[in-house]
């Protein structure tokens, strides 16, 4: 019997993020999309998740933010996870470089102009083939205006708080799934291939052809990766 999923997006996203997968997995899967918006601390938001979780264990997938705050979840509570799945994402702690633009965002969000926001971010996350992709777009929009500009603020302040991951990594012994595009120019690959050298036994997967949003971008490679790593055996305790 398979474990049910927990999937968190990232920032500005919501379920739109994962809608693929959900369906691509076939309904074989129990999934749950977990809440990021009601936050102000990576710490607070993980145990929000836990606390929330209609599954006592579960398999635990999150891109980018979500990423950040799957991994404050499995250093909170990692009897709780069964599987870990990293996507596009970092273990390293806020730079100064990051921590000025996510405040200029938030002033710019402040000022009503989240829609410019979410312009300016679409042309980082995705690969620069898909940056006319009308349809793409759309969705982007779309989860943006579902987040809208307050919860917007508050996960820019709980990513800021979030901790270097780099020293649990090791402690980490669930099958791990460390997934990215290879053109992901806001979490590069070589972020993904030092979460892999350092989780034993993760297994890495790069996407071609593909920016941040890998779900979105290449939702038929992200969900095959995602369903051989559901399938994969869990080793005895």
């Amino acid at each position: 019997m398979k474990v049910p999923l927990v999937l968190i997006p990232g920032l500005l996203c919501d379920a739109l993020l994962w809608q693929s997968q959900i369906a691509g997995l076939g309904g074989a899967v129990d999934c749950w999309v977990a809440p990021t918006t009601a936050e102000e601390t990576m710490a607070a938001a993980a145990a929000r998740v836990l606390r929330e979780s209609p599954f006592p264990r579960f398999a635990l997938a999150g891109l980018s933010m979500g990423g950040y705050m799957s991994m404050e979840i499995i250093r909170q509570d990692p009897d709780r996870v069964a599987r870990l799945a990293l996507l596009d994402t970092s273990p390293r702690p806020e730079a100064p470089e990051q921590t000025r633009r996510r405040l200029e965002f938030m002033a710019l969000a402040e000022q009503g102009r989240l829609p410019a926001v979410t312009e300016s971010l679409f042309a980082q996350w995705v690969h620069p083939s898909r940056a006319e992709d009308a349809t793409l777009m759309a969705t982007v929009r779309a989860m943006a205006r579902n987040v809208g500009k307050a919860a917007f603020i508050r996960q820019q302040r709980a990513i800021m708080s979030r901790e270097d991951s780099r020293p649990h990594l090791p402690s980490i012994t669930c099958p791990t799934l460390v997934l990215c595009g290879r053109e992901d120019a806001s979490t590069p690959p070589a972020l993904s291939e030092e979460m892999a050298r350092t989780i034993p036994g993760a297994k890495l997967t790069v996407v071609e052809h593909c920016g941040h949003l890998s779900t979105l971008e290449r939702p038929q490679a992200v969900t095959a990766a995602l369903a051989t790593w559901l399938a994969a055996p869990i080793p005895s305790p």
